[in-house]
């Protein structure tokens, strides 16, 4: 494909020389992941990674990770990934998470397959912004619009809090929609229609965007406008808790019992929904701090002095994936020091394990040690991060970032 042709290309002087050869590893593994348009996708599409346990797969928000990672230098493919992303949104306005696509030698895995009630964090609207921003075109904005009205009504209708805010699933079944799974969050808690800080911060980029693409498209935005505004106040007022200098679930702000240190606080921050002082307060008293999730690889997916700490997937380790968002985020806010900082630690400890082991990791040891040692999920036969995992590894993406600051590579 001579979009990730040019992509193979344009890591060869990116960044740091060190990085080098783990950026041209996953820019072959981009081309490694991308199978020709097969149903239900009417284009080529991009798997999670060949890696994946549990693969083939396509989608839930380890997909716009790929596309970000790509965009710049594979527009064409890009593009091609956010439309098929919503090739099967179904009539009710939900946007697929997984797509489980058939596997060789596996009798329940002939047909493609997802859930029709359950769907992931709704961030693809970011990178169809940035599609736009980078080639100065609005054709995909006014494609993906009335896509979004859709997904905007299925959240409303479906995820809805009480008596403000979003939730996910996870609050009430633990089907770990958010995408964190086995999160510290919902330890002991009581289950019910809840705002989650990661699905209400989501919902106001749900607002944001329908805002900014009607206004693009001369289309009445008032409506959008006004949700996104109480949302954010909501968000400003209720979900941030004055002590920590971090945002929390609703049962845990200003609960010291129930509000663990979890990495999703920072989701109001990367989506432009806090103060410019509550951000500052984020950055530099959490994710700057040591204390909490500015470990050695950051960022740390639970704070690294918080009881419920361990070295088990979400619940302790960095995902790169992550530590790209806050890093976003800082640039939101005007910390081109702090994202810089972020994003060169997190690809100096990447690049180390890489020229150990030759390979990318599914997610990565916090203080620098050896992927291997760390849990997954005992209660299965997959107990260790995958490898070749390309979802949660956006390090091109990282590397451009840290090379661009001043915002060139963070529009939206």
């Amino acid at each position: 494909m001579p979009d990730l042709e040019n992509l193979s290309q344009a890591v060869t002087t990116l960044g740091k020389s060190e990085w080098r050869p783990m950026l041209t590893y996953i820019a072959a593994l981009h081309a490694r992941s991308t199978h020709p348009a097969q149903p239900p996708f009417p284009y080529p599409w991009e798997e999670i990674g060949p890696g994946y346990c549990y693969g083939p797969a396509f989608g839930h928000w380890d997909l716009i990770h790929a596309i970000l990672d790509v965009l710049p230098d594979a527009p064409e493919h890009a593009r091609h990934q956010l439309l098929n992303n919503l090739a099967n949104q179904e009539a009710d306005g939900l946007v697929p998470g997984s797509i489980w696509m058939p596997r060789d030698n596996d009798p329940s895995r002939t047909q493609p397959r997802w859930s029709k009630t359950v769907g992931h964090p709704p961030v693809w609207m970011i990178a169809v912004q940035d599609y736009a921003d980078l080639t100065g075109k609005d054709d995909l904005v006014a494609q993906c619009y009335e896509p979004l009205l859709r997904q905007i009504a299925w959240f409303e209708t479906q995820r809805k809090a009480q008596p403000d805010g979003f939730f996910y699933t996870d609050i009430l079944t633990h089907s770990w929609e958010s995408g964190i799974d086995e999160g510290v969050r919902f330890h002991n808690v009581q289950t019910g229609p809840f705002a989650c800080v990661d699905a209400t911060a989501h919902g106001y980029a749900l607002y944001d965007y329908a805002t900014r693409w009607a206004d693009i498209l001369g289309k009445n935005c008032a409506i959008f406008a006004e949700k996104r505004a109480m949302l954010q106040t909501f968000i400003q007022e209720t979900l941030f808790d004055i002590e920590t200098g971090f945002f929390h679930d609703v049962w845990a702000v200003n609960n010291a019992t129930q509000r663990p240190f979890a990495l999703e606080g920072m989701w109001p921050v990367v989506v432009g929904a806090a103060t410019p002082e509550q951000a500052q307060r984020v950055i530099d008293e959490n994710l700057l701090n040591p204390h909490r999730f500015f470990s050695t690889h950051p960022v740390s997916t639970v704070g690294v002095e918080d009881p419920l700490f361990e070295l088990r997937m979400w619940r302790g380790p960095t995902w790169n994936s992550m530590t790209y968002w806050a890093a976003r985020g800082c640039v939101k806010y005007r910390r081109a020091d702090a994202a810089r900082t972020l994003a060169e630690k997190a690809l100096d400890a990447s690049a180390a394990q890489f020229a150990r082991t030759g390979t990318v990791w599914e997610f990565y040891h916090p203080h620098g040690g050896d992927p291997e040692t760390m849990q997954r999920k005992p209660h299965t036969p997959f107990n260790m991060p995958c490898r070749d995992y390309l979802g949660h590894n956006p390090l091109i993406a990282m590397a451009r970032l840290w090379e661009g600051v001043d915002g060139r590579y963070v529009t939206s």
